[in-house]
């Protein structure tokens, strides 16, 4: 399953890597993408473990940036 969400708040392209590169390494994790310039957020994630693997991104989005919000 593939989802985008927005962002909020702020974000620089080097904390939007470290994010992205996190994400990438959860398990079911095929793909995710931080754009720091649209605040825009895509994860594409086995579909059965979704919602715990996007539960498990914005916990990383928290510790990396705390000023930035995930709407999903």
């Amino acid at each position: 399953m593939r989802k985008s969400y927005k962002l909020s708040g702020e974000i620089c392209a080097n904390c939007a890597a470290k994010i992205q590169d996190q994400i990438l390494k959860l398990d079911g994790v095929n793909d995710a993408k931080v754009n720091f310039m649209l605040l825009k957020f895509t994860l594409d994630a086995d579909d059965a473990r979704f919602d715990d693997l996007l539960a498990e991104s914005v916990r990383i989005f928290d510790k990396v940036e705390p000023d930035c919000e995930v709407h999903a």
